[in-house]
């Protein structure tokens, strides 16, 4: 049974920032960070155990599978979740992942997620689902014309907001959001526009407007922000998210639960693990295998906690 700390694979991306240093996270000299990748199990790219050295993939295939992940784990080659901290200096492109059955069918990998807001800039907003009335015709209509955004729902953000967004609903993260993200394990976007953004070479990046038109939800028009019910924020197919608070000296005890891990990460102020004594700030997040016993966790600044487990 243990809490591990992962390391922080740090991303550059053409929208990134620096405001991830806000979350005390070590944002490499000169470069636009737009994500740090905090728990991945992929070919490319793995989360290491900071007190072991092993990485993700080799715990999912090892012969502690279960004591570590719990029973529910599901069956899958690689750990089924890619957990990110996200920051959008500049906006990121107007996308769509594809849903499983076209994912297969294009060679991708289907893609459902979770945004989490941890800051947001005045005016900050994003781009989610279709506006009402506008269907294939209208979006290709507008694509043609440079004027595609203007089918997207926007929706001003706040901090404590969450979205979700199955596979298929279009989407872009507008500038001055930080983000945690919670979704499939896949890296597949096709983006259908990217305001036509240049790299420092002056080249634009690829779009790929034959895929999204097949993966598009053309049904789905104007989401809303997820409506917690209690602490739990979400329950889909593939996490389960739950949110919860703890005022300076409140005491709260993590029960075990054998079917499943937990990731917990601090979203705002300041806790203290009871065992250790360490104290976890903004920004700080854990793995608690599915075989630790209670933990107990308490507040010395009024915080809040985001918890991903398997649903």
């Amino acid at each position: 049974m243990a809490i591990w700390s992962m390391k922080p694979l740090m991303q550059e991306r053409i929208w990134g920032g620096r405001n991830l240093e806000k979350l005390g996270q070590i944002v490499p000299e000169g470069k636009k960070i737009g994500e740090s990748w905090e728990l991945v199990d992929r070919p490319e790219a793995q989360s290491v155990v900071v007190e072991t050295g092993e990485t993700l993939g080799s715990l999912w295939s090892g012969s502690q599978q279960e004591k570590i992940f719990g029973r529910r784990a599901p069956e899958e080659k690689h750990f089924p979740i890619l957990i990110k901290l996200l920051d959008a200096e500049e906006k990121l492109s107007l996308q769509v992942h594809p849903p499983a059955k076209k994912a297969k069918q294009m060679g991708g990998e289907p893609k459902t997620e979770m945004w989490f807001f941890l800051e947001t800039k005045a005016g900050a907003e994003i781009y989610v689902g279709l506006k009402k009335g506008v269907g294939r015709g209208e979006f290709e209509k507008a694509l043609k014309e440079g004027s595609v955004s203007e089918c997207f729902h926007r929706l001003k953000t706040e901090p404590g907001q969450a979205m979700f967004l199955p596979s298929g609903r279009v989407h872009a993260i507008g500038a001055g959001n930080v983000i945690l993200e919670i979704q499939q394990n896949s890296d597949t976007t096709y983006r259908v526009d990217d305001w036509g953004r240049k790299d420092e070479g002056g080249q634009s990046r690829a779009l790929h407007v034959k895929e999204a038109l097949e993966s598009i939800a053309w049904d789905d028009e104007e989401p809303s922000f997820v409506q917690p019910r209690g602490e739990r924020l979400l329950a889909c197919d593939f996490f389960r998210v739950t949110r919860w608070w703890l005022q300076p000296g409140e005491v709260r005890e993590i029960v075990p639960d054998r079917g499943t891990f937990r990731f917990l990460m601090v979203g705002e102020g300041k806790i203290r693990e009871q065992a250790s004594g360490e104290e976890w700030g903004k920004g700080s997040a854990r793995f608690v295998t599915a075989d630790h016993d209670s933990l107990i966790l308490q507040g010395v600044e009024e915080r809040t906690v985001v918890q991903v487990e398997f649903s």
